[in-house]
């Protein structure tokens, strides 16, 4: 398949088309737009596997990983679908014959710019709540990852949503700033590195659009005396090598308190059984490649240590081409180095030894980033402790990868997002609407009131 970039002049058709679309598409009554948007969502279901298999060939993922965002993708819609049988507005009698209400309203076009890493599951986390609201959604994928995206503009158009609701454009920077720039879109939502959301989100608030821009990460994987070895193991190994550690979840500082650094002989051993191509998929592209691989050298030059190496590893006989990385392993790696600073979006993880927890929580608070911290321990109070000071948006708990699921949204803090709230659950549904207000009265009251 090919796609071409979109042009100027295909961006104003395309947002043409959503204008012309919504108003018919807003008009709908929630449950009959519920009921196309559930037909979208069989159809994703049926389809699943040549959808999954467009994403692994895509992206460089494992089958299994390419399955597993796409079905995160479908608990975005069950969400949105649900929204029927929810109460999203309110009513309420606020004084003598006085009575105020809310009705939640789209804002019209809106777009989301999504990354290559998920390219189902991340349009899935923006689309599905914009349409149910009664939005016309454009789409910019990743100009790495286009096929699926034009696979979701298929099937939607299956499931009988309106021409013009749901479309897609493909490009680069220019067609971003394109879309971004044009007067009729009312909102955007941008996931992928954090310079790009910073830029994003400044040009979307000098045009005066409502913005949600999320960026990059550095997440925090502690462990105490206390952690279970093998979970923890365990859960470090997935967290930093799944999606070949191309996700803004993954965890790649991993920081052993006291007597925990015992794990990391564990964290080794089974990072080194992963087998390329079948445990671990491909890197996006040799650029992602060769910047891993710098950043490894450099990592050394500092004074790191390589406990695991995977820049010599090659993919089992069935793969071919395609860049490759296995699990690296840096050890005795100190805070300011640049590979425990910096978001290297690979499967390299690096291991910062301290001496007490308030140690290893310094590290997390003064990272610029705000995705993720897990903390590993068998104690509640030591759960809680990190909890509650914890500067990131999202906590695990002997998790490695704590991604929270529908009803509850995503979403970091400080570098990691710019913009008010978070992109799916109910902080999704009050991005993409809009509240209008309405205070009535019918009859005069013999007995008011100041607020009458």
């Amino acid at each position: 398949s090919v796609v071409t970039a979109s042009t100027a002049e295909d961006i104003a058709e395309a947002v043409e088309r959503a204008r012309t679309g919504v108003e018919g598409w807003r008009t709908l009554p929630l449950r009959e737009r519920c009921t196309i948007v559930g037909r979208f969502r069989a159809l994703l279901a049926q389809h699943s596997d040549d959808l999954s298999t467009w994403v692994a060939l895509e992206s460089g993922k494992t089958e299994a990983e390419a399955a597993a965002g796409l079905l995160r993708g479908l608990e975005v819609l069950d969400f949105a679908s649900s929204l029927q049988n929810l109460d999203v507005g309110g009513a309420l009698d606020v004084s003598r014959g006085v009575r105020c209400e809310t009705r939640r309203e789209p804002l019209g076009v809106v777009a989301g710019i999504t990354p290559f890493n998920f390219p189902a599951m991340v349009p899935l986390w923006m689309m599905p709540l914009a349409l149910v609201t009664g939005n016309a959604f454009i789409l910019k994928p990743s100009d790495k990852v286009p096929i699926t995206a034009c696979k979701l503009a298929e099937l939607s158009a299956a499931a009988g949503i309106p021409a013009g609701v749901f479309s897609v454009i493909h490009g680069g920077k220019e067609t971003v700033e394109a879309l971004v720039g044009h007067d009729d879109v009312r909102a955007v939502a941008f996931v992928g590195s954090t310079p790009v959301a910073k830029s994003v989100y400044a040009m979307a608030a000098q045009h005066g659009k409502r913005a949600l821009c999320l960026g990059g990460a550095k997440n925090h994987l502690i462990a105490v005396p206390d952690a279970d070895d093998d979970l923890t193991a365990q859960a470090v190994v997935d967290s930093f090598t799944g999606c070949a550690g191309q996700r803004c979840m993954a965890g790649s500082v991993f920081v052993p308190v006291g007597s925990a650094r015992r794990i990391v002989p564990k964290i080794v051993e089974l990072a080194s059984r992963l087998r390329l191509g079948d445990d671990m998929g491909a890197l996006i592209d040799a650029a992602a490649r060769e910047r891993l691989v710098s950043a490894i050298a450099r990592a050394e030059s500092e004074g790191a240590t390589l406990l695991l190496d995977g820049r010599k590893l090659t993919p089992n006989s069935d793969q071919t081409g395609g860049n490759w990385l296995g699990a690296t392993v840096l050890g005795g790696v100190k805070p300011d180095m640049a590979c425990a600073q910096t978001e290297l979006f690979g499967p390299v993880l690096s291991v910062v030894e301290v001496d007490d927890l308030d140690a290893a929580l310094s590290l997390e608070q003064h990272s610029p980033y705000g995705n993720a911290t897990s903390i590993f321990t068998s104690s509640g109070a030591t759960a809680r402790y990190v909890s509650e000071r914890s500067t990131t948006g999202m906590i695990g708990v002997n998790i490695g990868v704590p991604v929270p699921r529908e009803p509850f949204s995503f979403g970091g803090t400080k570098a990691s997002r710019f913009g008010h709230g978070d992109i799916t659950g109910m902080s999704g549904l009050d991005f993409w609407t809009q509240y209008k207000k309405i205070t009535s009265k019918w009859a005069l009251q013999p007995d008011q009131t100041w607020m009458s």
